[in-house]
């Protein structure tokens, strides 16, 4: 791979189990780094409090978007029962609560998976198809059997030789710098988007 036109996006290390990846983590986190990622096959229990996540931001999409929904629907059934075309139905009220619930119910659901869906994606910056770690040849394991942490070169604790060190003395095996392209988009996903 010819460097010369790359930039460094960060140093890789993987760790031989979860439970590796998990120590490691926890000490990453107590170093004082704030921007770097792990990646794993599967779901880390623990993992979110070992890297210092507090508690996600999505729900605040979900609850403006389940509110919207449940006022969306209030307004329309109101206006067009009760102002704009008011009728007596089988002697009901001009709006009548019972008949309306499914409707609350519906748009409030609807609305609550739009923001939710909607609020995943913009903390989290996708979609993105492409990020530097996939230039990484081993990262291919992420998916099977492999397990990595990477430190981006942007973070403020960040030292070529004293993160190697680090990651080394953590048990990281196949430590690698990672490059990025120039016309890639210097703008990684932040996990710490979503926490």
């Amino acid at each position: 791979m010819n460097h010369a036109t790359k930039t460094l996006y960060g140093l890789g290390a993987e760790f031989s189990s979860a439970a590796g990846l998990l120590e490691a983590a926890k000490k990453i986190y107590a170093h004082g780094f704030k921007k770097w990622d792990v990646y794993s096959p599967f779901p880390i229990h623990g993992m979110d409090h070992a890297m210092g996540f507090k508690r996600s931001r999505v729900s605040l999409f979900s609850l403006i978007g389940g509110f919207t929904g449940l006022t969306t629907g209030f307004v329309l059934i109101y206006y067009t029962s009760a102002l704009n075309y008011p009728l007596i139905v089988q002697g009901k009220p001009y709006f009548a609560l019972e008949p309306s619930l499914p409707i609350f119910f519906e748009l409030t659901i609807l609305l609550t998976a739009f923001g939710t869906v909607l609020g995943l994606l913009l903390l989290t910056l996708l979609p993105r198809l492409h990020h530097p770690v996939f230039n990484w040849d081993r990262f291919q394991r992420a998916t099977d059997d492999g397990f990595f942490l990477v430190l981006e070169v942007t973070d403020p604790k960040f030292d070529p030789t004293a993160s190697r060190q680090l990651l080394q003395g953590m048990g990281g095996t196949h430590i690698t710098e990672i490059y990025q392209d120039p016309e890639e988009d210097p703008h990684p996903v932040r996990a710490e988007g979503i926490a």
